[in-house]
């Protein structure tokens, strides 16, 4: 009876020993820092714990731009990520990518999912899909601009902690009272080109670029230099001089000096919602970007932000499988509930919203649901969105532009001429490299 003991002992180890089915890997590059690195770190690992044939790893590569630099290098040694995510100022580019990418669509259908388009907030979708219908990336975290305000630093100054500034007037003479009441940044904003110029088009109904801010084709050419651009450029300008509106710095650096309580006002992303709530030792309160009420039909919407997920091509098929079943996961009016009530970003499904909704999270938490608000009025062909070939090279033009503005160097309208023909060589650039 031993030798046979010993032989079953020896099976058992043996099975004991074997490796289990080894999970597929999925490669997943991002671009989210502080508590949106977690928010990203716990939609993965919710996923990962949801099944066991697939698990996606998240890896930060530095800013949206730097990450985009980094996959093109990846792509080209052939070591590409899965899943890039990509601001919504690379969507042009990520679309002339041909052989670099698989468009969401596809990667759905060929593991069996449905596409309904119906199921996404029009402005959402319609941003990421192709005019053959095709949704080309997934709309992971999509933003739109909005005003945060300090509603102690209000009561401070005597205002009304629970009517924010809804005009440009009103917001320069909310300034002065903060200003007056010891604030030495009363104002300041964030992606300054996002927030002053292209999300300031689309609320007043004025374009940013020709052929319909370029989703008409690539023979789009600057707009932001028209009178109403130059009268609010100038306007910033005499604010800036007075000290009421104060350039902390590019991109979402100044996101950092209002949720310090140093800003007692920003413009930013409605993404900001979660570093305030986690770092904001104060009251603090969410309101619709300003407008100028003596501009004909403003306000009107404003326009997407944030990034999507694009899916790199070169893999197996069971891999892009697996990253069809993640898409699947993140489309869940409760995940998707949970990550805009937790970070900001808009609820991408209006079965999302309509939870939210009914969970009372917008009258708990007053403002919430502004990001929103602003996106589903109906769109316009000036407003439903810009989508420029080379745009965040015409980002950093107009950040070069406009800081010799605040910095007294420049004219507004010469500063925002000079950028329009320096964009307009970038598209040129961009039309050129990519004609058929």
């Amino acid at each position: 009876m031993k030798p046979i003991l010993r032989l079953g002992a020896a099976a058992l180890s043996v099975l004991l020993m074997a490796p289990a089915q080894a999970q597929t890997e999925i490669q997943w590059w991002h671009s989210m820092t502080g508590g949106l690195n977690d928010w990203v770190i716990d939609l993965a690992n919710g996923f990962n714990a949801s099944q066991k044939d697939y698990k996606v790893v998240p890896t930060y590569k530095g800013s949206y731009d730097e990450s985009m630099t980094a996959s093109i290098a990846a792509f080209r040694a052939g070591n590409a990520p899965h899943i890039l995510q990509v601001y919504e100022v690379g969507t042009a580019t990520m679309m002339s990518a041909k052989g670099a990418v698989i468009p969401v669509g596809k990667v759905m259908a060929d593991a069996g999912y449905k596409f309904d388009a119906g199921a996404y907030i029009p402005a959402v979708v319609g941003y990421y899909t192709a005019p053959n219908g095709q949704m080309l990336s997934f709309p992971l975290n999509s933003s739109t601009t909005v005003l945060n305000y300090n509603k102690d630093a209000f009561r401070k100054a005597g205002l009304d902690p629970n009517k924010p500034p809804a005009t440009w007037p009103e917001l320069t003479l909310a300034a002065a009272k903060l200003k007056i009441a010891g604030y030495s940044c009363p104002y300041t904003t964030s992606w300054q080109s996002w927030t002053q110029l292209e999300s300031f088009s689309t609320w007043h109904n004025t374009l940013f670029a020709s052929q319909n801010n370029g989703f008409g084709g690539s023979s789009a050419r600057l707009a932001f230099n028209s009178p109403l651009h130059v009268r609010h450029i100038e306007n910033l300008a005499n604010m800036s001089k007075q000290g009421l509106f104060v350039y902390r710095g590019r991109g979402n650096v100044p996101d950092a000096a209002f949720y310090s309580g140093e800003c007692a006002m920003a413009t930013a992303s409605s993404s900001t919602y979660a570093s305030i709530k986690k770092n904001a030792k104060f009251d603090f309160g969410i309101a619709p970007l300003p407008y100028y009420p003596d501009v004909v039909g403003a306000p009107q919407n404003t326009i997407i932000g944030g990034a999507s997920l694009w899916v790199m091509s070169g893999k197996k098929a069971a891999e892009y499988k697996g990253v069809a079943n993640f898409f699947h996961y993140l489309t869940s009016a409760e995940i998707q509930a949970k990550s805009h009530q937790r970070t900001g970003y808009l609820p991408v499904t209006l079965a999302s919203f309509q939870l939210t909704e009914k969970s009372g999270f917008y009258k708990q938490n007053p403002g919430t649901d502004t990001a929103v608000n602003q996106m589903i009025r109906k769109t316009t062909d000036k407003s439903r969105g810009i989508r420029l070939g080379n745009f965040n090279q015409i980002r950093a033009i107009i950040d070069e532009e406009l800081e010799l503005v605040w910095s007294g160097k420049k004219a507004p309208k010469e500063a925002l001429d000079t950028a329009v023909k320096r964009g307009n060589e970038q598209l040129e650039r961009f039309a050129k490299a990519n004609k058929s």
